[in-house]
């Protein structure tokens, strides 16, 4: 088989990373097609393989399978499309968006699974596998030796993780930014982590403002930062869900679902408090994020990204995929061949 990993998007890079990692194990063949952005931080461990800038060339490839993390692919790529998501953002509607790109979506558990299926019985024309998110591998596969001392953190402070999500309509990072410089304690680090495509005004006025005990995570991947931290502070974004697959508490800042899974408060004022029940009893809300991890990725063994190309081959050795064909799609490829052309997107 031959894979194409299409990636628009630098943080998508941690996604793919266990599946590179599989697929080297393997006899089957894999490149990257990727945008300018991906490109600047292109992890050296993948620099053997091609990478390809020109769409000609990836034609040329000619994929067996072209996977990507994104809301898109470019239509005129051979080879059966495959959706991985960019993440658990189980709460957006955009995440059970059906743009008429993919042939297949792979799923991350038995929530999004009941939704997709339902979106497949009105469509007809793709396939819905149940594979778990890829990410979860790299997450618990990380390499956590010595961490710490790798991170420049000095020993014997609790640590604290901030991560808003970039959406209008569910961050926190207005109401919460200007709280949590009053509250910080002595014995306390915090890192802070912007979403790519969050709101620049936002991230360049608090990066001007905020306080020397306060840490901005500019790297694209937030793993390291998930295992050294105790706490996660968020609000709607799907970075909660991947904390909670190391078993560590989480406090919400008016999250829109789930709202048992941590600590959810509503108050600014009340964030403090959150805290220092949570560093007080870590184990509080353990079972609630068992039990929901259990329906939005309950796959945490490390064996995803076997499932994810075992399942493709099925897929392909079995000549699975529906006989109807997509949608014309013609307003959704038009916009994407204005962005090639004129805004140098989407993988410019």
């Amino acid at each position: 088989m031959k894979y194409l990993f299409y990636i628009a998007k630098n943080y998508s890079i941690p996604i793919i990373k266990p599946l590179v990692s599989y697929l080297k194990s393997t006899k089957d063949k894999f490149s990257f097609y990727v945008s300018q952005k991906v490109f600047e931080q292109f992890p050296e461990e993948w620099a053997e393989h091609k990478i390809y800038r020109e769409l000609n060339d990836a034609i040329v490839y000619n994929p067996d399978f072209v996977i990507t993390p994104g809301n898109f692919v470019d239509f005129r790529l051979p080879g059966i499309k495959v959706q991985i998501f960019h993440g658990l953002g189980i709460e957006k509607e955009s995440h059970y968006k059906i743009r008429h790109f993919f042939d297949v979506y792979l799923t991350s558990g038995p929530y999004v699974t009941k939704r997709f299926n339902v979106l497949q019985k009105k469509y007809k024309y793709f396939l819905i596998e149940e594979t778990g998110w890829p990410k979860i591998d790299y997450i618990l596969n990380f390499p956590t030796k010595n961490l710490k001392k790798k991170l420049n953190i000095q020993s014997g402070k609790k640590i604290v993780l901030y991560a808003p999500t970039f959406s209008s309509k569910m961050h926190s990072a207005t109401d919460l930014l200007s709280t949590i410089p009053r509250i910080i304690k002595n014995n306390e680090t915090w890192f802070v982590k912007f979403h790519e495509l969050m709101n620049k005004e936002i991230v360049e006025k608090f990066k001007t403002e905020k306080p020397e005990n306060i840490l901005i995570i500019d790297s694209y991947d937030i793993t390291p930062y998930l295992h050294v931290s105790d706490v996660l502070i968020s609000d709607t974004s799907s970075v909660v869900y991947e904390f909670m697959a190391l078993n560590k508490p989480v406090i919400t800042y008016r999250t829109q679902s789930r709202f048992d899974k941590g600590i959810n408060i509503f108050d600014p004022g009340k964030l403090r408090v959150a805290l220092d029940r949570s560093f007080e009893n870590p184990d509080e809300f353990q079972e609630n994020r068992v039990k929901h991890l259990q329906e939005i990725n309950p796959y945490i063994n490390g064996n995803i990204s076997e499932r994810v190309f075992e399942t493709l081959k099925d897929i392909k050795l079995n000549n699975r995929l529906p006989k109807k064909k997509k949608p014309l799609n013609m307003i959704r490829k038009c916009q994407l061949l204005y962005h090639e052309k004129f805004k140098k997107g989407y993988l410019r």
